[in-house]
C-alpha cells in the first residue's frame, strides 16, 4: 500500500491550495479516505472524511466551508482543496486510507504566511 500526497506549499493568508493523494496496492474505491493535519507541537487532527462513493463527507469545525474534499476513484486519488487559508491551517497534511490496519502518507507540508 501506497499513499503520495503532493500539492503543499507557501501560500499567502486567503489564499488555496489543492492537496492531492494518489494511492496505490488496495482497491482503492472501495473504502472510505480522511485527511489530517499535524501542527507543531500539536497532537494530529482529523480534517476531513470522504466515504468510498464520495457521497459523505464530514470536516472538522475549523475548515468547514473552506475546505472540500472530493475523490476521482478512476484515478486513485483523493483531493482536499483549501480556501481562505489562515496562518492557522499550517501543518503538515496526511492522507489517510480506512484500509486493513490503516495508511498513511508521507506528509505534505503546508504554510500560510505574509
Amino acid at each position: 500500500v501506497q499513499l503520495v500526497e503532493s500539492g503543499g506549499g507557501l501560500v499567502q493568508p486567503g489564499g488555496s491550495l489543492r492537496l492531492s493523494c494518489t494511492a496505490s496496492g488496495f482497491p482503492f474505491s472501495y473504502y472510505g479516505m480522511n485527511w489530517y493535519r499535524q501542527a507543531p507541537g500539536k497532537e494530529r487532527e482529523l480534517v476531513a472524511h470522504i466515504t468510498a462513493a464520495g457521497g459523505g463527507l464530514n470536516y472538522a469545525d475549523s475548515v468547514k466551508g473552506r475546505f472540500t474534499i472530493s475523490r476521482d476513484n478512476a484515478k486513485n486519488t483523493v483531493y482536499l482543496q483549501m480556501n481562505s487559508l489562515k496562518p492557522e491551517d499550517t501543518a503538515v497534511y496526511y492522507c489517510n486510507a480506512l484500509y486493513g490496519v490503516g495508511y498513511w502518507g508521507q506528509g505534505t507540508q503546508v504554510t500560510v504566511s505574509s
